[in-house]
């Protein structure tokens, strides 16, 4: 089922995580951090069929591709927004990659870690700032 594309103003953005310009979220909680895909990352990619996730143990650096997600149109790389060790992956993307784009900041968050550094979460976009980052990207 495609849609149509949101404009920016159809866009959710969660006002508890940080964003970064590659349209990952983190979301920091008591035992590390949450990372998934933004809303409009999961609207530009349309309906998703497949999701490639790492092994829990992992560990990767901020920049690094920790897996891909695959849509009806294309396949694209999911890039780490901060360092860390994968601790907990969400294996029900496996068996409905959909939920990436039904839910993008609750159910359909993709991996746990446990960062390798909280002051990279300094360099993250604030809902805000992530709201001004698209609308100045997509004119």
């Amino acid at each position: 089922m495609t849609q149509s594309k949101k404009r920016i103003e159809e866009i959710i953005f969660e006002e508890r995580i940080s964003y970064d310009s590659r349209h990952a979220w983190v979301k920091i909680e008591d035992h590390g951090a949450i990372i998934g895909i933004s809303d409009y990352a999961q609207d530009q990619l349309g309906d998703l069929v497949f999701v490639e996730l790492p092994s829990i143990g992992d560990v990767f650096g901020r920049g690094e591709v920790f897996g891909q997600v695959e849509s009806v149109k294309s396949v694209s790389s999911l890039i780490m927004p901060i360092g860390g060790t994968v601790t907990a992956i969400n294996e029900e993307l496996e068996d409905d990659p959909e939920l990436l784009n039904r839910s993008p900041y609750s159910q359909g968050w993709i991996i746990k870690v446990e960062p390798k550094s909280l002051e990279e979460l300094e360099e993250l976009l604030t809902s805000r700032q992530y709201a001004d980052y698209l609308k100045t990207t997509e004119g």
